[in-house]
């Protein structure tokens, strides 16, 4: 039996990224991790569909982490988000649309940003001394879906909830490469949640 329930979930298609980096990383993850069911669930880049959907997966899962996966054409390196803000989201999703609260994020939480409660730099210092893929921390996740999903859960919980952005395939790693260095982030992730 589980130990319980980890949600990766990595984005779909969108502007030059039709083979969305992020989601073909988080399919190659095993079905298992350190005892954890991990349940995979690739998300359009869409508002209304993380409005609809992230909530949706805490209350069913109870997950004891969330980890969002998402791909940008300027990481060369796996990338943890620090933070996320409420406002400033004031680009189109591939539908065309906005966010439904003009700008804003629409999760039910006050603080215009919140910090990810996962330490991070300690992750990063892990991979970079012990794996061929490297890592770096960054406190802007780009004020779009990856943002915007990242703030959805962090609302929830925010012990709970991380973000990775990944570069491109082959820029320079592969899917496998990606998803290796992924598993590692969340088993570090797992350890930290664990001491406390």
């Amino acid at each position: 039996m589980a130990a319980g329930n980890i949600i990766v979930t990595g984005f779909g298609p969108f502007g030059e990224h039709r083979i969305n980096a992020s989601w073909e990383c988080v399919k190659q993850l095993p079905q298992e991790i350190d005892g954890y069911n991990v349940i995979k669930e690739e998300i359009p880049v869409s508002y209304d569909t993380i409005d609809k959907k992230i909530q949706a997966l805490w209350k069913e899962f109870n997950p004891e982490l969330v980890v969002h996966v998402g791909v940008s054409s300027i990481a060369n390196k796996i990338t943890l988000e620090t933070c996320a803000y409420k406002e400033g989201y004031n680009r189109r999703d591939v539908h065309g649309n906005y966010p439904k609260n003009g700008t804003q994020c629409s999760a039910d939480c006050c603080e215009n940003c919140i910090q990810v409660g996962v330490n991070v730099n300690d992750i990063s210092n892990h991979l970079n001394a012990t794996k061929s893929v490297k890592a770096c921390v960054s406190v802007d996740a780009g004020r779009y879906l990856c943002e915007y999903v990242l703030f959805t859960s962090l609302s929830v919980d925010k012990d709970k909830a991380m973000f990775i952005h990944v570069p491109p395939l082959g820029k320079p790693y592969t899917e496998q490469e990606l998803a290796d260095g992924v598993l590692e982030v969340i088993r570090c992730a797992l350890r930290q949640r664990k001491q406390k």
